[in-house]
C-alpha cells in the first residue's frame, strides 16, 4: 500500500509548488546533497541511503537532491562514494527513487567529478578529508587543472585533453543513466573545489591553453559538460547547477564573473542554480562564513542576472524565514542541509494541524 501524502494544502510560499519544465515540485523546502561515506564498495546505495533519504521525503520535503554521486571511479572523493557509471548502479539507485517518488516527492541526483580533492579518507577516518590514499592504498591517480595540489592531498596529473573529453562523456553517461535509474531532475556540481569549479576559479586554474586565463577559457570545461548533461536529458526534465558565486579571497571568483558563468548557463538550457561558495583552497580565509542567509545576496545576484530560478544553499534560518524569502521573490526554494541531518520532518513544522500534509501512518500523533 502506498503512504504517499494526499494532500499538502498551500499555508504559505514555502508550500506551494514549483514547475521546472515537466516536473512539478510539491513544495519549495528542498534537501541539500549531503556526502554520506556510506556506498558499498561497487558504489551502490544501501540501506542506509534508503533509511536517510526515505525519512526526509517522508518528511515533506519536496525534492530530495541524493549527494553528490561520482560519474566515474577516479572522480570520486573516497572508496565510499555512491556512484552512477554503470547500469547495475542506476538500477541499484531505482530503490531509492522509487521510494522517494511514492512520498510525493521529488528524486534528484547531484553529479561530481572530484578532480584533485579526491582519493582521500572518509571524514570519521585518521586524517579525513586531510588525508590523501596513495595508490598503493587502494587510492588513484588524481588529475585537476594544473599539478597544484589541495592541501595536503595527492599532487594531482595536469588533465590532458583526452581527460577532459572524457570527463565530458562521464558526465553525459550519467545523466543518461540518471534518468534509467528514476530521477527527475540532475544537478551538476561546480563549486566547493571540486573538478568544474577548479578549471572555473583561478586560484586552481593555472592553465595557458585554452581552458585557463580568461574566464571564457575557464568556463569552457564546465560549459561543454553543461550541454553535453542537457543533451543527455530528457529535455521534459530540468537540471541544475550548483554554482559557485565567490571564493571568498584576492584572485579568486567574484560575484560579477559568477553573473558572468549564469548567464552562459541560462543560454544552454539551465532551469536553476544552486548557489553556494567556497572551497577552492584550503586556506582559512576562503571557508564560507557560517551565517544565517549568507547565499541569499548571491542567490538574488545571480537570479537577476541570468533569469534562472535560484535556491541559495546553507543555514537560512527556520520556515519563517524562508517563507520571508520566497515571498519577497529573493529566491525560488531553499536548499537545507544540516538543519535535515537533525530534523527530518523540518518541512513540516509548521503545518501541525493539517493532517494530510503528514504522513497517513503518522496522524494520530497529531
Amino acid at each position: 500500500m502506498s503512504s504517499a501524502v494526499s494532500s499538502r494544502e498551500p499555508a504559505g510560499p514555502e508550500t506551494r509548488p514549483l514547475k521546472l519544465r515537466d516536473i512539478t515540485i510539491p513544495n519549495r523546502v528542498w534537501m541539500s546533497p549531503m556526502a554520506q561515506y556510506s556506498a558499498g564498495p561497487d558504489g551502490r546505495p544501501t540501506d542506509w541511503h534508503l533509511v536517510h533519504y526515505g525519512a526526509r521525503a517522508t518528511g515533506g520535503v519536496g525534492l530530495v537532491m541524493v549527494e553528490a554521486t561520482a560519474v566515474g571511479p577516479h572522480h570520486r572523493t573516497t572508496a565510499a562514494d555512491l556512484g552512477i557509471w554503470n547500469e547495475d548502479q542506476a538500477a541499484a539507485h531505482r530503490r531509492l527513487t522509487s521510494f522517494i517518488a511514492e512520498r510525493g516527492t521529488v528524486p534528484a541526483i547531484q553529479l561530481l567529478a572530484a578532480g584533485r580533492k579526491s582519493s582521500h579518507q572518509v571524514p570519521w577516518e585518521g586524517k579525513g578529508q586531510n588525508g590523501a590514499v596513495s595508490v598503493a592504498d587502494g587510492g588513484w591517480e588524481t588529475i585537476g587543472p594544473t599539478v597544484t595540489p589541495f592541501g595536503d592531498l595527492s599532487v594531482p596529473r595536469e588533465a590532458g585533453q583526452a581527460d577532459i573529453d572524457e570527463t565530458v562523456e562521464a558526465f553525459a553517461r550519467a545523466a543518461r543513466l540518471s534518468h534509467q535509474a528514476g530521477y527527475q531532475a540532475v544537478e551538476i556540481h561546480a563549486a566547493h573545489g571540486y573538478l568544474l569549479h577548479q578549471f572555473l576559479s583561478p586560484l586552481a586554474n593555472h592553465r595557458t591553453d585554452e581552458y585557463g586565463g580568461s574566464l571564457q577559457n575557464r568556463m569552457r570545461l564546465p560549459l561543454r559538460v553543461t550541454r553535453a548533461v542537457r543533451e543527455a536529458f530528457p529535455a521534459q526534465q530540468p537540471v541544475f547547477v550548483r554554482i559557485t558565486a565567490t571564493d571568498w579571497v584576492a584572485g579568486g571568483i567574484t560575484v560579477d564573473e559568477a553573473s558572468a558563468f549564469a548567464k552562459e548557463l541560462a543560454a544552454v538550457g539551465i532551469d536553476l542554480l544552486d548557489v553556494s561558495s567556497g572551497g577552492a583552497v584550503r586556506d582559512r580565509e576562503a571557508r564560507t562564513p557560517v551565517r544565517d542567509g549568507v547565499h541569499i545576496a548571491y542567490a538574488e545576484t545571480l537570479k537577476k542576472a541570468s533569469g534562472l530560478a535560484v535556491a541559495p544553499v546553507g543555514p537560512v534560518g527556520d520556515l519563517a524565514d524562508i517563507a520571508e524569502l520566497l515571498a519577497a521573490g529573493r529566491a525560488d526554494a531553499a536548499l537545507i542541509g544540516r538543519a535535515l541531518l537533525r530534523d527530518p520532518y523540518l518541512a513540516l513544522r509548521d503545518r501541525p494541524d493539517n493532517k494530510t500534509a503528514w504522513p497517513r501512518q503518522y496522524q494520530r500523533a497529531l
